[in-house]
């Protein structure tokens, strides 16, 4: 194992540690439930910032997805790992993100447990451009339009749709 390797928590469906691994143990393994935060950034006209992932990403390289999301770290508590990610995606250090739900993710690579949260943001986006290659708003009708189109990552379009669904029951 590299000593510099992001190291992740294994977790039950409530979110309880059951052990720590290395994330190239992790991913590969969707026998392995990790926990991963998910903020999704509107701006003031209820657009959605969506994130056009790196070519050189190992999950949906080349897919737009969501405004923000990672891994929680070994230690980390959820609130921690979206003030970190949120700053290190976007450089937003100043967006108070409202928890929403959590839900499971499960494909041939990977099972996440994610935490979602919101937010709204009027201010300057500086993202990280060695995993980020574009930012830009969607509206939800142009994001709705595009499903299932190879557009977005399996990721974002399960979280939309859980987004949809909790929208309409709140």
């Amino acid at each position: 194992m590299d000593i510099n390797e992001e190291l992740l928590e294994v977790v039950n469906e409530k979110g309880e540690v059951l052990k720590t691994l290395p994330r190239s143990v992790i991913h590969g393994d969707p026998s392995l439930m990790h926990r991963v935060v998910h903020v999704l950034v509107f701006n003031k006209l209820g657009e959605l910032l969506l994130q056009k992932r790196s070519m050189s990403k190992d999950v949906a390289p080349g897919k737009w997805d969501t405004s923000v999301g990672g891994h929680v770290d070994h230690g980390e508590t959820i609130v921690m790992a979206v003030r970190r990610e949120t700053g290190e995606e976007l450089g937003i250090t100043a967006c108070e993100a409202e928890f929403l739900y959590s839900y499971i993710h499960s494909n041939p690579y990977e099972t996440e447990l994610v935490y979602t949260h919101s937010c709204v943001h009027a201010g300057e986006i500086k993202f990280n451009e060695d995993e980020i290659d574009e930012v830009r708003p969607w509206s939800i009708n142009d994001i709705m339009q595009n499903l299932g189109k190879g557009v977005f990552s399996d990721n974002f379009e399960h979280e939309l749709m859980t987004y949809m669904k909790f929208k309409t029951q709140r």
